[in-house]
């Protein structure tokens, strides 16, 4: 059936009425925020979630992205302080904290973002030597940090890292840097050898002094024992002399004959000994020692007794020896008698 004209007035309301509806609730994603103008002014920014505008009079200004996001800088040629050449690029990681000053305070975000960042880049490195620029990236990170984030405070936005990704010297640079390098640490090696072989002389010098202080104490005590051992030696001998002496004066001729006798036969004992003879030859009879050797024995008896010393024996002794003269001397008693 046909369409009256009250329906077709009807049916044209509620489409615009749908249309309207359409125009003025605006749905905003999480992690989004939409700037409103009206008339083209900004008025204010609509947050995640379902929203509504006036129809017709506000409009959706720019959609912006409050996430962190991350931008890559470009390579670049940087010139030290030292008037190296390097290559440096680097990343950069924002988020807009204020969408209204993100949109309207600067065009192009992330295109202005960059141009900063790498002109910071120039000016930090430049200032800086080769070395230092090498093994200070973290150094050069803050000072990035600090100077990209207050140049981009007034547009909204707020720097969270800027990283260093990669520093290029040239191939002629990287050559003599690892020459140097190599000389450096072959220098190293040659100043602790020798700090080694210093070490160890005088280690060496140390251990030549104390051996030599301790043999000349070893010495000294040796010398020091011979000494005693000597002087009680002769100690002995000039004791043994004076009860020899004294026998002499009481009379006691054997006395004198034993100790004689006795010196006699060590000191044929020390040649017979002696490592350079072979033969030795004796310029005395055989017979003067046998008879030399009973007279000790006979003195040995009548010195130290063998039972009832007998006044006989002691007799023939002394008839065998002359009696001494009043200048105290005496016959050898190794002299073989004229009779034998």
């Amino acid at each position: 059936m046909p369409f009256a004209g009250l329906d077709i007035v009807v049916i044209a309301l509620v489409v615009l009425v749908i249309l309207i509806l359409f125009a003025g609730i605006k749905t905003v994603p999480q992690g989004y925020q939409y700037t409103v103008e009206r008339f083209g002014r900004y008025t204010r920014t609509l947050q995640p979630g379902l929203n509504l505008i006036v129809p017709f009079i506000d409009r959706i200004g720019s959609k912006m992205n409050v996430m962190e996001q991350v931008l890559d800088i470009p390579t670049q040629e940087v010139i030290t302080r030292d008037n190296a050449s390097v290559s440096a690029d680097a990343v950069a990681f924002y988020q807009i904290l204020n969408p209204a000053q993100a949109a309207y305070q600067v065009a192009h975000l992330e295109h202005a973002i960059i141009n900063l960042t790498m002109t910071n880049i120039r000016s930090v490195m430049g200032s800086m030597d080769l070395d230092e620029l090498l093994s200070n990236r973290d150094k050069i990170n803050d000072q990035l940090l600090r100077v990209v984030d207050e140049a981009a405070n007034p547009w909204g936005v707020k720097i969270t890292r800027v990283e260093i990704k990669d520093i290029a010297p040239p191939k002629d640079l990287v050559d003599a840097m690892a020459r140097q390098m190599k000389a450096e640490r072959e220098k190293r090696a040659q100043v602790l050898e020798a700090e080694g072989s210093r070490n160890a002389q005088i280690l060496r010098a140390e251990g030549a002094k104390q051996s030599a202080i301790l043999e000349a104490e070893g010495l000294r005590e040796a010398a020091f024992r011979d000494a005693e051992a000597r002087e009680r030696l002769a100690e002995a001998e000039a004791k043994a002399t004076k009860m020899v002496s004294e026998a002499i004066a009481a009379g006691n001729v054997q006395a004198i004959n034993y100790f004689v006798a006795q010196k006699y036969t060590e000191a044929m004992a020390a040649i017979g000994k002696a490592p350079n003879s072979k033969i030795v030859l004796m310029p005395m009879e055989a017979s003067s020692l046998v008879g030399s050797l009973g007279g000790i024995g006979a003195i040995a008896k009548e010195v130290f007794g063998d039972g009832p010393a007998p006044a006989a024996g002691a007799q023939r002794a002394r008839q065998s020896t002359p009696a001494t003269t009043g200048t105290g001397s005496f016959r050898n008693p190794f002299d073989t008698p004229q009779g034998t």
